[in-house]
């Protein structure tokens, strides 16, 4: 199984210390929708402190939880890929603190800088790895508790 890594961590001090220039901080208090699958993905977190979980409508009635973040982990990757359109929705578990960035502005400065670009899509791709072995691992194990997944 891939590591869980954390954003910023993850980038090397120069381009961690450039893309933190575009950061702004931002909270959320418990209970608040943060996005919702299918709108407009323009911007991404970092979370600071808190617990972000997020879900997918299975149907009219019923929402699972796929992930949990906390600290330090990246809230956000559809920016980075068309349609940019959120694939879940996102709410604050609990009172959030984030770094907030503008995709767009984001996108300008890995142009600019291409060693912040690779190091930024390398780390982005090894979360989305971590994420996605994590869900195939929940839904084994549904499913194999005879658990029917919709």
């Amino acid at each position: 199984m891939t590591k869980a890594i954390k954003l910023l961590t993850a980038l090397p001090p120069p381009q961690r210390q450039s893309l933190m220039t575009l950061a702004h901080e931002v909270s959320f208090p418990e209970d608040t929708r943060i996005f919702e699958a299918g709108g407009r993905a323009d911007r991404f977190w970092v979370i600071r402190s808190g617990a972000v979980s997020l879900s997918q409508q299975v149907n009219s009635l019923q929402r699972v939880t796929v992930a949990s973040l906390g600290a330090g982990d990246l809230l956000g990757w559809s920016w980075l890929f068309p349609p940019h359109e959120w694939d879940f929705g996102a709410e604050a578990f609990s009172p959030v603190r984030a770094y907030e960035f503008d995709a767009a502005a984001v996108l300008r400065l890995c142009e600019e800088d291409t060693q912040l670009g690779l190091s930024l899509v390398r780390s982005v791709a090894e979360i989305l790895a971590h994420r996605l072995e994590t869900t195939r691992g929940k839904l084994m194990e549904h499913v194999s508790r005879g658990r029917s997944i919709l």
